[in-house]
C-alpha cells in the first residue's frame, strides 16, 4: 500500500478551541474511507489540513510525500468543502469546463455530467440550480481532474434519498477507476454504504480506525426499554453502556447482551413494567464511541 496522505501527531487550536488533539493517520491508495463523527468533532479541520487550507498547531501533515502547500501536490487532489461558492452566471457546463482547464488531462465535460447525471443540466446557470443539483455539481468537479486522491466533506448535504444514492454510485464508479476517497459523514447509511475502512473521531481525537465490518461489531447495542422509578440503579447494572429517559417517562437502556441484562434487572429486585427490547440503530449506537462533548469546530468558508 502507497501512503498518499497523513497526519502525524497533529494538533490544531484555534484560540483556546482544540479542534484537532494529537491525531496520527494514514490515508493509503485504493480505499474508500469514511470518517465518521458528529458535527464539531474534528472531521472538516482535518480535511482542511490535508488540503494545505491551514497548517497544524503542531505535528507533521504530508500530501503525496510532501507538503500540502505545494500546488504541484494539491493538483493529484480533489475536494468537495461542505460550502461550495459557485459563480451564479456561469452554465453548469462551463463551470465544469473552467475547473478542467487547471489540469493536464481533465475529464471531458460532456462524460463527467453524464457520470454525475447533469446532462440535463449543461446550459443552466448555477445560480438557477437547486440545492441538491449544485451539491452534485460541487462533487462532479471534484473529480474533473482525475485524481489520485479525492476529500468529499458531508458529500450529500441537500440531497433527498434518490440524488443520495445515484452520487453513491457515482462515487463508487470514480473508486473503481483508480481514485482513493475520504468522505466525511455523521450518516452511518452513507458511510454503510461506500467504506471500507471507517475512522471514527470525536473531541479531536480518533477513537476507533478499522474495517467497517470490525467498526460496527464493537458498537453492537441492544435496546431495553422499560418504565421504573430507579432508572439510575438500573443503569448501575453490569453491561449498560448508556440510558436515555423519553417524554413518556420509560427509559431505555443500551447495552451488548440484552438477555444477561433482564436477568440482572431480575434478580436486582428493582420493580419495572412495560419491557421491550430491540436492537439499536447505528446512530444509537455509535453514540457510545461519541458521547464525549467536542469542542466547537469552526466553519470553513470557501471562495
Amino acid at each position: 500500500m502507497t501512503t498518499l496522505a497523513s497526519l502525524s501527531h497533529v494538533t490544531r487550536s484555534f484560540g483556546d478551541v482544540t479542534a484537532l488533539d494529537d491525531v496520527s493517520l494514514d490515508i493509503g491508495d485504493g480505499a474508500i474511507v469514511g470518517l465518521l463523527g458528529p458535527n464539531g468533532a474534528g472531521k472538516s479541520t482535518m480535511l482542511s489540513l490535508l488540503q494545505g487550507l491551514r497548517r497544524p498547531t503542531s505535528g507533521t501533515v504530508e500530501l503525496f510525500g510532501g507538503s500540502p502547500q505545494n500546488p504541484r501536490n494539491r493538483t493529484r487532489l480533489g475536494c468537495t468543502p461542505q460550502a461550495t461558492a459557485l459563480p451564479d452566471t456561469l452554465r453548469v457546463g462551463e463551470v465544469v469546463d473552467f475547473v478542467g482547464a487547471h489540469f493536464a488531462d481533465p475529464v471531458p465535460v460532456g462524460e463527467l455530467l453524464d457520470e454525475f447525471g447533469l446532462t440535463e443540466l449543461a446550459r443552466k446557470q448555477t445560480g438557477a440550480l437547486s440545492g441538491g443539483q449544485k451539491r452534485r455539481l460541487s462533487v462532479a468537479l471534484a473529480f474533473v481532474g482525475r485524481p489520485e486522491l479525492v476529500l468529499l466533506d458531508e458529500p450529500t448535504t441537500g440531497l433527498d434519498v434518490d440524488g443520495r444514492r445515484a452520487l453513491w454510485d457515482a462515487i463508487r464508479r470514480q473508486h473503481d477507476a483508480g481514485a482513493t476517497v475520504v468522505i466525511t459523514s455523521h450518516y452511518l447509511e452513507e458511510i454503510e454504504a461506500l467504506a471500507e475502512r471507517v475512522v471514527v473521531v470525536a473531541g479531536g481525537r480518533v477513537l476507533e480506525d478499522d474495517s467497517l465490518h470490525n467498526v460496527l461489531a464493537r458498537v453492537s447495542l441492544r435496546q431495553v426499554t422499560v418504565t421504573t422509578a430507579e432508572a439510575d440503579r438500573v443503569a448501575a447494572l453490569p453491561g449498560v453502556v448508556r440510558h436515555t429517559v423519553a417524554a413518556s417517562g420509560a427509559t431505555t437502556f443500551y447495552a451488548g447482551d440484552s438477555d444477561a441484562l433482564i436477568v440482572e434487572l431480575v434478580r436486582s429486585g428493582i420493580a419495572f413494567s412495560d419491557l421491550a427490547v430491540r436492537g439499536a440503530t447505528l446512530e444509537e449506537a455509535f453514540l457510545t464511541l461519541t458521547e464525549t462533548p467536542s469542542p466547537t469546530e469552526p466553519r470553513l468558508e470557501h471562495a
